[in-house]
């Protein structure tokens, strides 16, 4: 073993820029594979992160203005969802089918008024289970509860802009404290976040204290709901449709007017962006084992050349007594040495481009009105997935060696001689 590491080491040295090209095929795949997931695996979390802030899995219907004209009725008629909407979504016909049903109202536009500071701000009616549907971001205090919609609380969370103007000192101060609305007062409970970039907010009260007060038709904004036993794109995809052709029938809205009853389906938007996201990776990986197959083909290449560089070399070994196993193993044990260590190289290297690309690339984000979307998220790869696609490199870069040593060995001495 001492005489063959011994014999490695030389041979390495005395082919300085055969070692160094080996290498550097066999380092560059493997960096190559590295960053190149890092960068899609950072693509697909910031893809995944800046849709799952919006996309819940419920199903929200509102109604707005036909785009044709039905049943006797002129096109941009004005739909209004009502009582009915509701009883008949949660009713016998979506039993077992249909849960969480909620509703939402319109706004009213107010001035908040607190310690002489004023802002402008509309009211919106919520129920408890809207925290979850619209993904709002409570920042400190709570958002409504049922108690408070039981009792039709005068409760207020208002958003953390409004919280900074209305208290510019301490923001949070303004939880606990009575704040103006028009002609009357509200308890402010909570804040939640509210991108400073967005022209819209509203401050959030009690459905019950909105419908109470402010509106007390029958008239909803907005219909929430979850969906139970649903699993295939198919399914939800034919139950939006013949839900939605109900409704439209309900007030008399061609079948085909996705405007007149407009219906915002969470659970196929959701399997769209996984979809997506798994379309991503699939591409990344493509792209990388083809990365990591021309890293192969050079390492290849290189052996197959250096074995016939070195035929000469050979036939002298196999003229003094070496057996064809000793030409093999030298050969073999030389492309395992190059491979593990420039692959390890590689593979540390393209590591720390993935750490490069976190505090470099992925701090950049675009400014889209209301959110900050940024390019990459989180773009590392596993240690287990860089070691095992390491280790496939010194395989492959094993195996392109053995047969041209397999022929080396085979070749007799006096025809290795005369080789040039």
């Amino acid at each position: 073993m001492r005489e063959l590491i011994y014999e490695i080491g030389n041979s390495l040295r005395q082919n300085r820029l055969r070692t160094a090209l080996t290498g550097f095929a066999v380092g560059w795949g493997i960096f190559l594979l590295i960053a190149l997931m890092g960068a899609g695996n950072g693509l697909s979390n910031a893809f995944m992160n800046s849709t799952g802030e919006h996309i819940s899995k419920s199903i929200t219907v509102e109604g707005w203005r036909t785009s044709k004209p039905y049943a006797g009725y002129k096109e941009n008629r004005r739909i209004y969802l009502d009582k009915k909407d509701l009883d008949y979504t949660s009713g016998a016909e979506w039993q077992g089918v249909i849960s969480n049903v909620i509703s939402a109202t319109s706004s009213i536009s107010v001035k908040l008024l607190l310690d002489g500071n004023t802002v402008d701000g509309s009211l919106v009616g919520k129920m408890p289970e809207h925290q979850e549907v619209e993904k709002i971001k409570i920042t400190a205090g709570r958002f409504i509860n049922t108690q408070d919609v039981a009792e039709q609380r005068k409760v207020m969370v208002v958003s953390t802009s409004h919280a900074k103007e209305l208290s510019p000192n301490n923001p949070e101060a303004v939880i606990g404290q009575w704040v103006s609305a028009g002609s009357l007062a509200y308890l402010v409970v909570g804040l939640y976040y509210h991108n400073p970039n967005d022209y819209y907010r509203s401050c959030h009260i009690p459905y019950s204290t909105y419908k109470g007060i402010y509106d007390r038709s029958d008239k909803i904004e907005a219909i929430s709901f979850n969906l139970d036993g649903y699993k295939t794109l198919d399914d939800y995809e034919k139950f939006e449709k013949d839900y939605g052709n109900a409704i439209r029938r309900i007030h008399s809205v061609a079948p085909d007017d996705r405007r007149g009853v407009w219906i915002n389906n969470g659970y196929v938007r959701n399997i769209n962006s996984s979809n997506s996201a798994n379309m991503l990776n699939t591409a990344v990986w493509v792209l990388g084992l083809l990365t990591l197959v021309s890293g192969i083909v050079g390492v290849s290449n290189i052996m197959l050349i250096t074995v016939k560089e070195r035929t000469h070399e050979f036939g002298i070994r196999k003229a003094i007594g070496a057996k064809p196993r000793n030409v093999l193993s030298l050969i073999i044990a030389e492309s395992v040495v190059i491979t593990a260590v420039f692959g390890y190289l590689g593979m540390v290297l393209g590591m720390l481009a993935c750490e490069l690309m976190e505090h470099t690339v992925a701090q950049r984000g675009v400014n889209i009105g209301f959110e900050t979307i940024y390019m990459l998220k989180n773009p590392f790869v596993g240690v287990d997935t860089a070691i095992k696609a390491t280790l496939v490199l010194i395989i492959a870069g094993t195996l392109a060696g053995i047969i041209p040593a397999w022929k080396a060995a085979r070749v007799k001495p006096i025809e290795a001689l005369r080789a040039e």
